[in-house]
């Protein structure tokens, strides 16, 4: 019997029409011309997964499907899946992505050249799957090159100057085994790319193998891990970034003397504020105002207040943040049900921009305080254009911390 060339990894939960349009392609589309097969780890799902699995099991598609009995987390159920493979080499594969077959077949007969080359990565195309157009690269490799076993210095630059995330890439079975371990507060691709520099030569190369869709004939506001990494993940990669570094020194290969701690120190902080920053435009788009200003604080207080992410969000910023937190402290108190706008010029534009900004349905917001029923200050807050105004409220018996002026909301804030 043949060995087996290629293990497709494929995790999954709870995605049974994106696994069925995954598995699809591998009938209509993917011409594999070596054996492979595709591992299946179900992450327990309560869809309809297995009966999709066994439809295409049926079709002839070479599938190992595996059912954990409850679910531990994405990267858990990542790791089944490697460590079911049997192919020589293995590679990750989402529920909702594609495969570039011609990349991974050039990418394997490279492997198969260089024996000494423990892992492949090749940037990926972002695509829209409805168009069916690749909108742009991840990231971008100038040119084919292989690093040689324990190179940690240049490996190291080539991640921090260029803004690589070595997330996709081909990986030989023998060298996977020891390298793909857990890390809570390093950010696994860095780590993980490090054990395979420690044990071997790796390899980026320009042509890509793999298409994350961004745009999915499935409904679009599906959820993407990646997404979710990008904007809170920046801590992680530090730590992940920190991780090589040490084990570059514990190898020898890379130095530990003060300058050069500097040196490694700098290009971190460099690459993690970069990443922040990114994430502050994400999460500015998102209208998560108050997350946007604690990411705002902290780039300015690094020397990255000039930014173009950081600074272009400086002008609406403080108010908008200032709003959510309005909306915030009326939604945290319990049985609120009422908000008072006092003094505003504008109160239904203020009320339109609350409700976009988190305020619950069920809190009524009255523009005239006349209008509130008998005994219902202690289950309101209030909000005054005025900070004199506020003992109108206070003499009235509604609760001191719930009554807020524009002072309260925009002092915290101040740029």
């Amino acid at each position: 019997m043949d060995a087996i060339k290629l293990s497709i990894c494929l995790p999954t939960f709870n995605r049974a029409v994106f696994l069925d349009k995954a598995l699809r392609y591998f009938v209509t589309d993917y011409k594999i011309p070596y054996k492979y097969e595709i591992v299946i780890s179900d992450n327990a799902s309560t869809d309809n997964t297995r009966e999709v699995v066994d439809r295409y099991i049926e079709k002839g598609l070479p599938i190992r499907y595996f059912r954990r009995e409850e679910n531990l987390g994405y990267e858990p159920n990542l790791s089944s899946a490697f460590r079911h493979a049997r192919g020589e080499y293995n590679i990750y594969l989402a529920d909702d992505d594609m495969l570039i077959i011609g990349g991974i077949v050039n990418t394997i007969k490279y492997l198969d050249a260089n024996p000494d080359v423990t892992a492949c990565y090749a940037p990926w195309y972002l695509h829209d799957e409805v168009q069916k157009v690749d909108q742009t690269l991840f990231y971008d490799v100038k040119a084919d090159t292989k690093y040689e076993r324990r190179n940690f210095l240049e490996v190291f630059a080539f991640l921090v100057e260029s803004h690589v995330f070595p997330e996709i890439g081909i990986y030989r079975a023998s060298a996977l085994r020891s390298a793909w371990v857990p890390r809570y507060f390093s950010y696994w691709a860095f780590s993980h790319l490090a054990h395979y520099l420690d044990q071997g030569a790796i390899a980026f190369r320009k042509t890509p193998f793999y298409r994350a869709v961004t745009v999915s004939t499935i409904p679009r506001d599906r959820p993407q891990a990646g997404n979710d990494e990008l904007l809170t993940a920046w801590d992680r990669y530090r730590g992940g970034l920190e991780y090589m570094v040490n084990l570059g020194v514990k190898r020898g290969k890379l130095p530990f003397d003060q300058q050069s701690v500097v040196q490694y120190e700098a290009m971190i902080k460099h690459f993690t504020f970069n990443r922040m920053a990114v994430a502050l435009r994400f999460w500015f788009a998102k209208k998560e105002y108050l997350k946007s200003y604690e990411l705002y604080s902290r780039l300015c207080f690094a020397g990255f207040g000039n930014h173009p992410d950081v600074a272009g969000v400086r002008g609406q910023l403080p108010l908008m943040a200032a709003v959510q937190t309005l909306a915030w402290a009326t939604n945290s108190a319990a049985e609120v049900n009422r908000l008072v706008l006092h003094g505003m010029t504008d109160p239904a534009s203020i009320e339109g921009l609350l409700r976009e900004l988190g305020l619950r349905a069920n809190i009524e917001v009255v523009h005239n305080a006349g209008d509130m029923p008998d005994g219902a200050a202690e289950r309101a807050a209030v909000f005054v254009a005025n900070k004199a105004d506020r003992d109108i409220y206070l003499k009235q018996g509604y609760p001191q911390n719930l009554v807020f002026c524009e002072e309260d909301l925009i002092e915290p804030l101040a740029m």
